[in-house]
């Protein structure tokens, strides 16, 4: 049997057709599972023999939700799959509404030196319904109303892409969960090849970008993709998606004292961007449990936010959310401490 919660609109009618129902049914079933009080699909309203049909090749799935963590800022949630596997999510309250860290694997194998989620071996990718279920636990457990999703919970989003394209398909379609193209954002460390299929999929999520260096040296030492994709060749790509999707590119940069923080670093990464759609988004370094880092201080972060705007650079610095449940960036793992 098949989740019915990992197969897009497009799909069900497909589904439909090929068991010889009306594709037009995926109008009623689509609505019906994904509304604020989900519907079995033995209750849907429709034909009994049809219902039957269905419950022979679907059943609702839904996560085993283990722990949740609340603070003012964020609310973290460790769900369990079915294997046994775990992972975390992250409900991010802001003034404007709520957004949806999404985790795309069990694991991470970037092994980016300042992420606990680095620290991860990757086990498997996400299956489409357990990215969309972590929606639907979090909007039935919280009781709120999701605006917006970020794919950048654990894992490397664009390497289980065929997935995470599936699961925006069924976040943004107007019978599903009906969240805007432009309230979806996906974060990846630069698999290169992967961002222009990304490009030419025609589903233009708002793409950030992990940079945290202006130069390969420094950036191999902290993210060890830049071995296989040298930062050229990820600004070029970014550039592609940006011309292609008409979409500002957001380059995020987290800040290591001593390690990407200097005046020089932010002089390179001006030149770097320049005549770009992007922009910058300074990222305070949470902690990781890694003794090698620690945080830029707040002057030295303000004075590389001020080289790059004297360099026509536009930049932002991130609210920090979730911190003191171990809920902010880079601080995502699989126990939900």
């Amino acid at each position: 049997m098949t989740d019915i919660y990992g197969i897009t609109y497009g799909k069900l009618k497909a589904k439909l057709t090929e068991i010889g129902e009306k594709p037009s049914r995926a109008d009623i079933i689509f609505p019906a599972i994904y509304s604020e009080t989900p519907t079995a699909i033995a209750e849907l309203t429709l034909k009994k023999e049809t219902t039957e049909k269905l419950s022979g090749i679907f059943y609702t799935g839904e996560l085993e939700c283990m722990k949740v963590l609340t603070s003012e800022t964020a609310d973290k949630y460790l769900f369990a799959l079915g294997d046994g596997n775990t992972v975390e999510s992250v409900l991010m309250k802001h003034e404007f509404g709520y957004n949806v860290c999404v985790s795309t694997q069990v694991g991470c194998n970037m092994g980016c030196a300042f992420c606990m989620s680095g620290k991860l071996k990757k086990r498997r990718d996400l299956t489409v319904s357990e990215m969309t279920e972590q929606l639907l636990a979090i909007r039935r457990i919280s009781g709120k109303k999701i605006t917006g999703i970020s794919i950048m919970g654990i894992g490397e989003p664009l390497e289980n892409i065929s997935n995470v394209l599936d699961f925006v398909d069924i976040a943004m379609y107007p019978k599903g969960f009906d969240i805007g193209i432009k309230h979806i954002t996906l974060s990846t460390c630069g698999l290169v090849p992967k961002i222009y299929e990304l490009a030419d999929s025609r589903t233009p999520v708002n793409l950030a970008i992990s940079l945290h260096a202006p130069y390969d040296e420094l950036r191999e030492k902290i993210m060890p993709v830049t071995k296989k994709y040298r930062t050229a060749e990820v600004i070029e790509a970014a550039k592609y998606y940006s011309e292609k999707n008409n979409r500002r590119i957001t380059f995020e940069y987290v800040m290591l004292d001593g390690v990407n923080d200097s005046d020089e670093c932010a002089q390179q990464l001006s030149g770097l961007l320049k005549g770009m759609n992007a922009y910058v988004n300074l990222i305070r370094y949470n902690d990781t449990g890694n003794t090698a880092f620690r945080c830029s201080p707040h002057e030295r972060i303000m004075g590389f936010y001020d080289v790059l705007k004297k360099n026509g650079i536009g930049v932002t610095m991130r609210r920090e959310l979730g911190a003191s449940v171990n809920a902010a960036c880079g601080q995502l793992s699989a126990n939900c401490q």
